[in-house]
C-alpha cells in the first residue's frame, strides 16, 4: 500500500483523506474493519469508508467514518 499511496500523494498530487474496504460476505467483516483501521492510522489519514447495511455498528466501532446503508433505505436491488 505504501508505494501506491506514495505515488497517487507525491506523483499525481491527489488528495487522499482515506481508505474504503467493502469485505468479502463471510460473516467476518471485523478482521478486515480492524486492518483496514490499522492501515489508515499507519498513513495517518483521518477517514475511512467502511461498513454497510448489514454490518454498519460494527464499522463504526472499528472507526469508520462515511457507512453506506442504502439497502436500508431504499430495499435490496433487485
Amino acid at each position: 500500500l505504501d508505494p501506491f499511496y506514495n505515488y497517487c500523494v507525491n506523483e499525481i498530487n491527489l488528495k487522499v483523506i482515506g481508505l474504503m474496504v467493502i469485505p468479502p460476505n463471510d460473516n467476518n467483516s471485523a478482521k478486515y474493519f480492524k486492518s483496514l483501521n490499522e492501515l489508515n492510522k499507519s498513513l495517518a489519514l483521518e477517514n475511512m469508508s467502511m461498513g454497510m447495511s448489514a454490518d454498519f455498528a460494527e464499522a463504526i466501532e472499528h472507526g469508520s467514518t462515511f457507512i453506506r446503508v442504502g439497502s436500508s433505505i431504499f430495499g435490496s436491488r433487485s
